[in-house]
């Protein structure tokens, strides 16, 4: 008898205990596995074994598997790869050991300068009354050049490029330029975190002369000795794409393209050494062939973040429902249900992001991470994987 063919793991992006969206919503919408941080231990820090048992307890009493660490966030020191670098990555080694002897062995981390995933607006007006994320390129360059003031920062843009955002900012409100400037400067996912002008531009010019070369170098440096660690206990790294996937505020940017992965995936060959494959972060570039680079990396595929972009030819995108926008959402699932055959263990997705609707309207959520959205967005990527595994997958 021929076995079924295997789904992919269905998971859900939790913020713990003080995530307006519970752990009880997220299993009546159909997941079974938890993506989960730390939030409040400080970058840097060990994760005590007792807070890593706390949160997991919490995950599993409500009926479900912390299946991912999303993030263990990665100290701007390694980035820089300055004195206090080695000392931070033994300190994530040992994190990566304490999460493996609670048989947690899935980690996803980022490793973008200063910011972690950025947008311009939290809720921009989509066309059937619910919100979206979007990246508005004028308001970018307006904020930097024009708010944040970053030396030099004009050097960086062509002269029509400047025209058109210093017309934007100069027809803005203050309301709207205040928003602008809280959401650039807003902390990341799960944390009340932020910058002030003087501290972001104190963080983005410790960057200052450091070229895209330099910081793959001390990625590379990085991921060779936290591979290791993660071999040794049976764990998975798995690195997050840099979102938007260009360079902003004059950084570096080094995990975009496909090349970008290839190159960290041949320096450091160890199997623990894989992709987060998102494809709205990799899917904001027309020149990233979504479904030819899960074939091209599908072994070395860890996790996967499912969403959807409408690109704008100026490097603007905003994000569209899961089903509907320029990446080819089927081609993808149908490549990443094809890997999934090969595997003993099921790989992890999750719907990435979703629109503020209904009654979640009105509602404190975390900016992309609204129950219902999500729960959409989860229930069409199910149908359609559903679909595949039912019409193709089965000869």
């Amino acid at each position: 008898m021929t076995a079924p063919p295997k789904p992919l793991e269905q998971t859900w992006r939790w913020f713990g205990p003080s995530d307006p969206v519970q752990l009880s919503h997220i299993r009546q919408a159909g997941a079974t596995g938890i993506v989960s941080s730390l939030h409040h231990i400080p970058y840097g820090q060990v994760w005590p074994m007792d807070e890593i048992l706390k949160r997991k307890k919490q995950i599993e009493e409500a009926g479900l598997r912390w299946s991912v660490v999303e993030s263990v966030q990665v100290h701007n020191d390694i980035k820089l790869g300055n004195k206090m670098a080695a000392l931070h990555i033994e300190h994530y080694q040992q994190t990566i050991r304490n999460l493996a002897q609670a048989d947690i062995r899935t980690i996803c981390y980022n490793f973008m300068p200063v910011l972690d995933w950025s947008r311009t607006d939290l809720t921009y007006p989509w066309f059937d009354g619910s919100t979206a994320l979007r990246f508005d390129w004028n308001q970018y360059v307006a904020f930097d050049i024009g708010i944040l003031k970053r030396p030099h920062a004009e050097d960086h843009y062509t002269d029509a490029v400047i025209m058109k955002a210093m017309q934007w900012l100069h027809s803005a409100d203050t309301q709207a330029i205040d928003t602008l400037t809280r959401t650039m400067l807003a902390g990341l996912p799960g944390t009340d975190e932020g910058y002030t002008l003087d501290e972001f531009r104190s963080r983005i010019a410790a960057y200052d002369g450091m070229q895209a070369k330099d910081l793959a170098s001390n990625l590379i440096q990085f991921v060779r000795a936290v591979s290791q660690t993660a071999e040794e206990v049976g764990a998975t790294l798995t690195i997050h794409p840099d979102d938007p996937p260009f360079s902003i505020f004059g950084l570096p940017r080094i995990m975009s393209t496909a090349t970008d992965a290839s190159k960290l995936l041949e320096a450091v060959p160890s199997p623990s050494n894989m992709l987060c494959f998102c494809t709205g972060s990799f899917g904001a570039r027309a020149d990233n062939d979504l479904p030819g680079m899960v074939q091209r990396f599908a072994d070395r595929i860890g996790f996967v973040h499912l969403r959807n972009t409408i690109r704008e030819a100026d490097g603007s995108f905003t994000e569209s429902d899961h089903l509907d926008g320029d990446s080819d959402m089927y081609a993808v699932m149908l490549e990443l249900l094809r890997e999934q055959q090969k595997r003993v263990n099921p790989i992890p997705f999750r719907p990435d992001h979703g629109h503020v609707m209904l009654d979640d309207l009105g509602k404190k959520t975390n900016p992309g991470y609204s129950a219902i959205g999500r729960l959409r967005g989860l229930a069409e990527l199910r149908g359609l994987e559903m679909g595949i595994l039912r019409s193709v997958m089965v000869s």
